[in-house]
């Protein structure tokens, strides 16, 4: 099919979507979960093909964790969509109603946006965690994964398209771009006609290949440099605890730890069991030149490396001396993603939380909480590094903006 025919099929899909009761809705999406469930062995096999062509590909082992789907992974996906299902729908929701001087009844409502379009890499729960999302909020989707995943999403698409035709509602609800080149994906973010806004979720050169080549609006979702602080009246063990899980639980998502930053005052005593913990784990550390004096296997760290999204067994580590060196540092190098200190002094906590300019600021938890699952949303779209509109994991109400409704009784302006 071709794309500017999917377009026109989502807009018109969007103009019945919204008028989809919430019982329906939720309907489709138990209905998904459980065909999720029962077709576990139909995606891992699609999702195998993918994975022998990535390993083919030479694709990093933390890419290949990424890609894969187990059945746990589909089940723990089946529990996001449902969870979805179980949330309040924002749709419709009045948020505001005024009378004005002259008796008009002047509200706001919540709606949907429309179409959205996923530009998406190779991570194929998005494609469940984007429709799921895009559908309850009344909105179509068209989704664009990466080559990498095709066989999984195509895979997942048609459990969607069939769970929607079982339930009586339009499969065109949802599409899925088969033809993965750069120049579809190119015409697809200059479609204006019909899709509302893109949203990108991957790689630093996805997002901004994106943001550069669009004409539809974007949300830009953002790459993660996510900096832990270890401030000077950190507990030790805490600190360990909280950067192995960080650094070192999954290394190719966004919200892994990729810089560490420890006060000079507590170094002596927790750098020790930091090199400890990554020469176990086998995470190459790059460090300034403070951080080198204690152990002469850290390599010198440049500009580029505390920059840096690594998305593998590789940490940049900065030591200061104050915590207001470590808040320049961090808000120079950071992406906006998501940034913890451990500490116990409490005015330092609130500096921290106060001064950080990032999307998701920690005390005292690892930055691999920033989740639209763990944050309660039930799943979410994405992670948004900007400031307008939505910030942060993106869940049900970043896919809906506002329309104006008035009550009058006859009113003219005079």
């Amino acid at each position: 099919m071709e794309l500017e025919q999917m377009g026109a099929l989502a807009k018109e899909a969007s103009r019945k979507l919204v008028k989809l009761s919430k019982p329906i809705k939720n309907a489709c999406l138990l209905s998904i979960a459980s065909n999720l469930v029962e077709e576990a062995d139909m995606i891992i096999e699609a999702n195998q093909k993918d994975l022998d062509n990535g390993k083919l590909n030479n694709m990093p082992q933390a890419m290949l964790d990424r890609l894969s789907l187990t059945r746990k992974r589909i089940e723990a996906i089946a529990e996001g969509v449902r969870q979805v299902a179980a949330l309040e729908d924002p749709v419709g929701e009045v948020v505001s109603m005024k009378e004005r001087p002259n008796g008009l009844l002047i509200g706001s409502k919540r709606v949907p946006l429309g179409v959205i379009g996923m530009i998406y890499e190779s991570r194929p729960n998005v494609t469940i965690d984007a429709f799921s999302l895009c559908f309850k909020t009344g909105n179509a989707v068209i989704l664009r994964g990466g080559s990498d995943a095709i066989h999984s999403n195509i895979a997942l698409v048609d459990i969607i398209k069939t769970s929607l035709i079982e339930n009586h509602v339009t499969p065109n609800a949802v599409f899925l771009l088969e033809d993965t080149s750069r120049e579809t994906a190119t015409k697809m973010m200059q479609m204006n006609e019909y899709i509302d806004v893109l949203i990108p979720r991957g790689g630093a050169g996805l997002i901004q290949s994106v943001v550069k080549n669009a004409t539809v609006p974007v949300i830009e979702t953002g790459t993660g440099n996510c900096h832990v602080y270890i401030d000077e009246s950190a507990d030790v063990d805490m600190a360990v605890s909280i950067v192995k899980n960080a650094k070192l639980q999954r290394l190719g998502v966004c919200n892994a730890c990729e810089s560490l930053v420890v006060h000079s005052g507590i170094a002596s005593k927790v750098m020790p069991a930091i090199l400890e913990l990554f020469k176990e784990n086998e995470c190459e550390i790059r460090g300034d030149d403070l951080a080198q004096a204690f152990d002469e296997k850290i390599l010198p760290a440049t500009e580029e490396d505390f920059a840096q999204e690594f998305l593998d067994k590789i940490i940049s580590v900065k030591i200061v001396d104050s915590i207001t060196e470590a808040i320049a540092h961090i808000n120079h190098y950071s992406t906006g993603h998501s940034e913890a200190i451990v500490t116990s002094n409490y005015e330092n906590a609130q500096r921290f939380l106060n001064e950080i300019d990032s999307a998701a600021v920690y005390v005292n938890a690892s930055t691999r909480f920033t989740d639209g699952f763990e944050f309660g949303f039930g799943a979410e779209i994405g992670i948004s590094t900007q400031k307008l509109h939505a910030r942060g994991p993106m869940g049900l109400e970043a896919l809906t903006t506002n329309k104006y409704i008035i009550y009058g009784n006859g009113q003219v302006r005079p």
